[in-house]
């Protein structure tokens, strides 16, 4: 069932991507979908998504969340699936998180560095 559930979600993810990237422009910024968590039920889906340029996080979680009912039309025109679940987006983070935690290791080791 695991393995089921990691497809699904993983097909999901590429379908989804290919969608919001044909039906929504975002000027100057780059949105990716990180990664898609379907609830085991089918009913429910949500999706992380990261946002690189001048646009602000919030507008394009807004700006998809208004597109809900299309990109979900979309989707299950491209995925047969029992249900086609209900989306719900987020913004993830995690990679300004990861950016932030390399520059603070290299703020650690650079006086070690100048010591030697």
């Amino acid at each position: 069932m695991k393995h089921r559930m990691l497809r699904i979600n993983e097909v999901v993810k590429r379908e989804l991507s290919g969608i919001i990237a044909r039906e929504i422009s975002f000027e100057g910024a780059l949105v990716s979908i990180n990664y898609v968590d379907v609830t085991s039920d089918l009913k429910n889906a949500h999706v992380f998504v990261s946002v690189l340029g001048p646009e602000a996080g919030e507008s394009v979680i807004g700006r998809l969340a208004s597109h809900r009912a299309t990109l979900q039309a979309e989707l299950a025109r491209h995925v047969t699936m029992k249900y086609t679940p209900h989306l719900v987006f987020h913004l993830d983070n995690s990679i300004e998180r990861g950016a932030r935690i390399i520059e603070i290791l290299q703020e650690i080791e650079a006086p070690k560095d100048e010591k030697e």
